[in-house]
């Protein structure tokens, strides 16, 4: 148990000083955003070969939107953050994850037609007071609201930690002195609040508008096509969904390898501490987005 705790303090502290000591975080920013800007060049010209009807401009504009969104989530960004340390915080499974992290690029898509439609059909807002809202207002109340999942997490793994240390467990979560059952299982808990979890993880994530969505959406209720930027935005959440699904599959791998012979008692206090780490590290990288924008 000793080397386990050990070894997940210096892998989190090895992220750390590589993202934020040796530029890590910039370089791949770097790289992502210059993909993006290539990207948005052509999903220019895809929007007007759209309006003018040219065969074959809606598969085009369709790809450029898939490659958009994927090169967007290759950089550092809150949906992989906090899938991908959910994924290493808590028991669920591979394929509820991925479908998790699917959910929420899908409901960071939605929450880009909806403010763009706000925008233009309702408030009558310039492309300029929509990008404003989405990157001066929706941004920073994303990151604190993964700040405060990231914080949830540290708060249940000491509670978890805590409430099992005066009894030693079995694998299913009873007493081995008594044989009573002091408080809920593992898989027990996770099952009663999964749904809380994902509410929660989604809601931060679509909170912020995909910026690339937003642009998109602009032009094409500017242009009178507003449902290829609807299409687009959607295919957009997918392909950003790409990338996060891979993180939360590793996120998975890492966890269940760190877990690797561990049972009962030993189990739950190792998941404790990876679940403390991992919420940790949540809220200190998203308060770290976070302030910049304040």
């Amino acid at each position: 148990m000793r080397s386990v705790r050990i070894g997940v303090l210096i892998t989190a502290a090895a992220v750390l000083l590589w993202l934020f000591g040796f530029g890590g975080m910039s370089d791949i920013s770097q790289w992502a955003n210059a993909q993006q800007r290539d990207a948005q060049n052509a999903l220019a010209q895809g929007l007007r070969a759209v309006r003018a009807g040219e065969t074959g401009a809606w598969a085009t504009l369709m790809g450029l939107c898939a490659a958009y969104g994927f090169f967007h989530a290759a950089g550092p960004g809150h949906g992989k953050l906090v899938i991908g340390g959910y994924g290493a915080a808590a028991r669920v499974t591979a394929l509820r994850l991925s479908v998790l992290a699917i959910a929420s690029s899908l409901a960071q898509a939605l929450a880009a037609i909806l403010l763009v439609a706000a925008g233009a059909l309702i408030l009558g807002w310039s492309r300029t007071q929509m990008t404003d809202t989405a990157d001066k207002v929706l941004a920073p109340a994303s990151f604190i609201a993964i700040a405060l999942v990231g914080a949830w997490l540290v708060v249940r793994g000491a509670r978890r930690a805590f409430s099992k240390a005066a009894h030693a467990v079995d694998a299913d979560g009873h007493c081995e002195t008594c044989g009573h059952a002091h408080g809920p299982s593992v898989d027990q808990a996770e099952a009663v609040t999964s749904w809380r979890d994902a509410a929660a993880i989604i809601a931060s994530i679509a909170i912020r508008p995909c910026t690339g969505a937003v642009f998109l959406l602009i032009l094409c209720f500017a242009l009178g096509i507003p449902w290829a930027g609807i299409a687009g935005a959607f295919v957009m959440g997918l392909g950003t969904a790409s990338v996060t699904v891979l993180v939360a599959l590793a996120a998975v791998g890492t966890r269940k390898s760190a877990l690797a012979g561990f049972s009962g008692a030993g189990a739950v206090r190792a998941m404790a501490l990876i679940e403390i780490v991992a919420g940790g590290l949540i809220a200190l990288v998203a308060t770290a987005l976070a302030l910049p924008l304040l």
